[in-house]
């Protein structure tokens, strides 16, 4: 097996397409902006969904033709929908399992899933955390949730998953992943 990716029929027939930096992004609700406007045309951002991915190096981008366009994340490569089904990415692609959820500093939700690591939109926060109980499975409290932050463990739980604190700021370190990918 080689750790050369594999090229599409596009860029092999231009392999010197230069890659394209700072012109896309994808916001906290799972949005995708172009030159910071959210683009709201259906097709572009069905075919932005179905081209994304990241590189070896933690780099997510749209492939597009011959070109990678790298995309700039405001918090995680991927943001979570709740659906009946369990989460689902902004792509719509279904999160798979949750194996581990975290709370971070400013309130923020982050399920590490069998698709990767994703922050929950907030949307979906209020009805999230009305979910989640203690560990005598009452519902959970701001005191609860606040304990949580300063590190004690088993304080709230989600479907069974205990909240664990996060640091916003190691969170690409821990999981690999580029904010703002640059040439």
């Amino acid at each position: 097996m080689s750790d050369t990716p594999t090229l599409t029929a596009a860029q092999r027939k231009w392999p010197n397409v230069p890659a394209c930096y700072g012109w896309l992004s994808l916001d906290r609700r799972g949005d995708w902006r172009l030159q910071d406007e959210r683009v709201s045309h259906h097709g572009l951002i069905a075919f932005l969904n179905q081209n994304y991915r990241s590189d070896a190096q933690g780099r997510w981008f749209v492939q597009n033709g011959p070109q990678q366009v790298f995309v700039r994340l405001a918090c995680t490569p991927w943001v979570f929908r709740m659906q009946p089904t369990g989460p689902e990415a902004h792509t719509g692609q279904a999160a798979g399992d949750v194996t581990t959820v975290y709370l971070d500093e400013e309130g923020s939700i982050l399920l590490d899933t069998a698709l990767g690591i994703g922050l929950l939109d907030d949307r979906d926060l209020s009805a999230f955390l009305a979910a989640c109980v203690d560990a005598n499975g009452a519902p959970a409290d701001e005191a609860q949730l606040m304990e949580t932050l300063n590190g004690q463990p088993n304080q709230a739980f989600w479907q069974g998953l205990p909240l664990q604190p996060i640091d916003a700021v190691n969170l690409k370190f821990r999981f690999k992943f580029e904010v703002d990918p640059q040439p």
